[in-house]
């Protein structure tokens, strides 16, 4: 048990949760994070509470930001608008499939090997960008990387609101990508429609996954669509699934009505052990 803050770099952005090592922010004061190019300035969107989970391997509040801790983050914010804008010109004259997707930039500050900007984009393919890392180290006066990123990658920098209506998993608690194939959404009875299916990155909804786990275990134990079944109501045969609610949905030879009943009450082992058991 321990206390927790959250923090966020942008507004509307991921968040991080901190421990608060002894300072007590507010909500909207900035704090100072440790990064690797050191500490950086975030607001706190949640102020310390204390939590039941072990706090021990969250990172700490580096401190709260002083007025010259807000200049120098003003003036990485400029250096960042400023890279970008002179990247999509030159890209832009070098005529390449590139789009920018996000910059970062690292003063110059003694002991980190002088001022550098990283600049992320996603293009179609492979591209031979030489030229033009030399010509945004001419016009930035900086060293320059440039990075390709991903279609999910890039979802999860730029963020978005995904069509649950949430924001993206993959930009607020998703940590790591883990493979999603149509077989679950198969299993699933999702439509195979890909803009039903698809995320905002084009690929599979990473939340395919979330619910696929439930889908096998039912199927492994539920009896399949179109097997004959002994209900409490009666024979029938069963229809549909209802994975949700554990259900299977019978069709009664009786009166050719449905209804759906516990996948308990239908399935083989737990009618055997209704029988041995009235049968003592």
């Amino acid at each position: 048990m321990g206390m927790l803050c959250a923090v966020s770099f942008n507004r509307y952005g991921r968040l991080y949760y901190l421990d608060p090592a002894g300072f007590t922010p507010a909500v909207g004061d900035r704090v100072l994070v440790p990064t690797d190019d050191g500490p950086e300035v975030a607001e706190c969107v949640w102020a310390p509470q204390w939590v039941d989970e072990d706090t021990s391997g969250f990172p700490k509040v580096a401190g709260l930001a002083d007025d010259r801790d807000l200049r120098r983050d003003e003036q990485l914010r400029k250096r960042k608008a400023e890279a970008k804008v002179a990247a999509k010109k030159l890209i832009k004259a070098h005529d390449l499939p590139m789009k920018v997707v996000a910059v970062d930039h690292v003063l110059d500050q003694p002991g980190n090997g002088g001022a550098r900007t990283t600049i992320y984009f996603t293009a179609p393919h492979r591209v031979d960008f030489r030229s033009l890392v030399r010509d945004l180290g001419a016009t930035l006066h900086c060293r320059v990387e440039l990075r390709q990123l991903s279609a999910r990658d890039s979802a999860r920098v730029q963020g978005g609101i995904g069509s649950c209506g949430r924001d993206l998993c993959c930009a607020t608690f998703l940590t790591d990508f883990e493979p999603v194939t149509i077989r679950m959404a198969k299993d699933q009875d999702l439509p195979l429609n890909p803009l039903r299916i698809s995320g905002a990155c084009g690929r599979l909804m990473c939340c395919l996954k979330y619910e696929h786990p439930l889908y096998q275990k039912f199927q492994a134990s539920a009896p399949a669509v179109g097997s004959r079944v002994t209900t409490p109501e009666g024979d029938g045969r069963v229809v549909a699934h209802s994975v949700p609610k554990d259900a299977v949905v019978v069709r009664m030879d009786a009166d050719g009505s449905r209804c759906s009943c516990s996948r308990a009450s239908v399935c083989a082992p737990r009618q055997a052990h209704d029988a041995h058991y009235n049968a003592e």
